[in-house]
């Protein structure tokens, strides 16, 4: 089959279309026929060596994929060959095909494009797990997103304005991306080039009660301007260190405030977590998707054989919304 394959680790020089296996679907799993799948960032630090897939999982980049089932493991039910699909994969998905775990699918609504669908799986998800799973934000509540533009932010604005459409949300952006943030549904707009301490602007936007969650990639350098933003029970979800992962922490104002700091990877999840998560995911998220409330955001589409200028894009970081590999 046709696939992504690297020339050692290293930069966008690296990746080669060639020749790969065909992987052969094991107990509990489905070989899909790839249509589509999307750069996420854990791509670029796996390029680069620094992030290996879990044990067992392809070396392959790609953590999701959009197709048609090709052919079902032994004791896969309730799954067609045919059936068109989206899902997580822990590697695999800049091929032709990839295995992923049955309770791992989604169906893909009918109104939906291969292209859209498979910008959901990974980004979505994750804004969804952390948001509202995990920072159980509620309508009515403040949030902060961190990294406006960015594949999981554009779907953590969409998704929090069809969940809790009543939610204020704060999002931090490169001055070049700020309109288009805005346009998306935030209420305010934060420049973190002029405004790398965003506290004070949070305390007088929020009357000085501050947020109810924020989710944050940056690590180190946002720690104490997260915490000083932070309401009353408030939590911030670490889901990234781009910034460094060490930063001092004032734990007696964390005590008082009764805040949460909450560390969260989907990837490493086990098999059985994640088939729930994909669970909670589908019975609240799917149907805004089906009726087009949420409509992925995609900046450009690829052809697998130029997965080098793909990644280039995001390495630049050039992109709102998502990056789509098209394998067929």
């Amino acid at each position: 089959m046709k696939a992504v394959l690297m020339e050692g680790f290293g930069g966008i020089e690296v990746l080669k279309c060639g020749e790969a296996e065909t992987p052969v679907p094991k107990e509990n799993e489905v070989l899909v026929r790839v249509h589509a799948t999307s750069i996420n960032r854990p791509d670029l630090v796996q390029r680069e060596g620094k992030y290996p897939p879990p044990p067992g999982d392809s070396e392959i980049l790609g953590l999701e994929v959009a197709g048609t089932v090709e052919a079902l493991g032994p004791g896969v039910t309730g799954w067609q060959v045919g059936d068109r699909v989206m899902s997580l994969v822990g590697g695999g998905g800049y091929a032709e095909y990839a295995v992923a775990y049955a309770n791992h699918l989604m169906r893909i609504p009918e109104s939906m494009s291969f292209e859209e669908a498979a910008c959901v799986c990974e980004s979505y998800i994750t804004a969804f797990l952390n948001v509202f799973m995990i920072g159980e934000l509620k309508d009515g509540q403040t949030a902060i997103l961190h990294g406006g533009g960015g594949g999981v932010n554009t779907a953590a604005i969409q998704l929090c304005k069809a969940l809790t459409p009543n939610a204020k949300l704060i999002v931090t952006a490169s001055p070049e991306k700020m309109d288009r943030v805005k346009a998306l549904g935030a209420d305010l707009v934060i420049n973190f080039k002029e405004t790398p301490d965003f506290s004070e602007v949070v305390k007088e936007f929020t009357n000085k009660k501050g947020v109810d969650v924020i989710l944050d990639h940056v690590g180190a350098k946002y720690l104490a301007p997260n915490m000083s933003s932070l309401g009353y029970k408030g939590k911030l979800v670490s889901i990234g260190v781009i910034s460094g992962i060490k930063a001092e922490l004032n734990l007696a104002l964390m005590m008082v405030k009764r805040q949460s700091i909450i560390g969260s990877v989907l990837r490493s999840r086990p098999v059985s977590e994640k088939g729930e998560i994909v669970a909670e995911f589908v019975r609240r998220a799917i149907p805004k998707f089906a009726d087009r409330s949420i409509v992925p955001i995609i900046e450009k589409v690829f052809p697998i054989e130029e997965v080098a200028a793909a990644h280039g894009m995001m390495e630049a970081d050039k992109h709102f919304g998502k990056i789509v590999l098209k394998t067929a």
